[in-house]
Order: structure tokens, then sequence, then C-alpha cells
């Protein structure tokens, strides 16, 4: 999870659009001939966009999106610590 990626890519993505290439990122997780290092890359692409996805869910809601990229960030951290 990169915060910077996760602004990057809330400011200059829809939801729909985010959630069309997590779609395709999930199926290519699933192809046989997929290697452990690919689908590393995957997995942490998976989980900037699904993080995008919730800024932009915060955002709608009316939170500032400062403090919904600091929301998201510190959820994460602190499922990793347990």
């Amino acid at each position: 999870m990169k915060v910077p990626v996760i602004r990057q890519l809330f400011q200059s993505s829809s939801p729909e659009q985010l959630e069309a290439t997590l779609e395709v990122l999930e199926a290519f997780c699933e192809f046989r001939g997929v290697h452990e290092a690919e689908i590393d890359v995957a997995g942490e692409l998976i989980t900037n966009i699904c993080g995008a996805l919730e800024v932009h869910a915060q955002v709608k809601g009316g939170m500032a999106e400062k403090d919904a990229l600091n929301a998201f960030a510190q959820r994460v951290m602190g499922s990793i610590d347990k």
C-alpha cells in the first residue's frame, strides 16, 4: 500500500475505471502460469485500487480527501499489527 499511489489513482480515475481495472487484475491472478512475483505485483496494485475506491466512497460521503486517505492507511496498518 502506497498512499501517494492511492491519492493519484483517486484523483485521476473514476470509480468505474478502478472497478474495471480491479476485475482485470483479479482475473489475471487466476490464470495458470502466472508466477508468484507477478501475483505479488498484482496484489499490490489491487490493494492500491481498493484504497482509491474506498477514498472515493468516503469523499462522496462528505469526508475530506486527506482525512479519507489517512483513515484508510490507519485501518490497513491497524490490521497488519494484529
